[in-house]
C-alpha cells in the first residue's frame, strides 16, 4: 500500500498538467484556411463562416453551406445546392482543441462513427 500511493500521486500530478484548450466561441465565425493533402499534392481551401452560413473557396469553385451549431464545439454543415446524392449528405464537425490562431477538428458524414477525418483550420481574420 505504501508503494501504490506515491505512484498514484505521480500519475495524477502528471495527468493534471495536460489540459486541452477548447475555446470554441472564438472560431464560430470568421475567415479560415485549411491545408490538406489530396493524391499526394498539398491543397489549400479557404472558407468564411457566419453564424448560419459557410462559404468554401477551393480553386475555381465556391460552395455555399448552411451551418447549424449543435453546441459550442460541434456543428453540422450541409450544402445548399448539392449536385449529387453524395454532396447532399451533411457533415458533422467537432472541434477537439483550440489555440490562439487555430483549431483542430474531426469530421465525418453525419451519423458515420467509423470514418472520421482530422484537420486543423487557421483563422486569418
Amino acid at each position: 500500500m505504501k508503494r501504490i500511493f506515491p505512484i498514484l500521486l505521480i500519475f495524477l500530478t502528471l495527468q493534471s498538467c495536460y489540459q486541452t484548450t477548447r475555446d470554441c466561441e472564438n472560431f464560430k465565425t470568421g475567415e479560415f484556411v485549411f491545408k490538406y493533402t489530396l493524391n499526394g499534392e498539398e491543397k489549400e481551401s479557404r472558407f468564411i463562416r457566419t453564424d448560419s452560413m459557410e462559404y468554401d473557396y477551393f480553386e475555381d469553385h465556391i460552395d455555399t453551406n448552411t451551418v447549424k451549431w449543435v453546441n459550442d464545439c460541434e456543428y453540422i454543415v450541409k450544402k445548399v445546392n448539392p449536385v449529387n446524392l453524395n454532396e447532399a449528405k451533411p457533415l458533422h464537425f467537432r472541434i477537439l482543441s483550440t489555440s490562439e490562431e487555430s483549431y483542430t477538428f474531426e469530421y465525418s458524414l453525419l451519423g458515420d462513427l467509423k470514418n472520421k477525418q482530422r484537420g486543423t483550420a487557421y483563422k486569418i481574420q
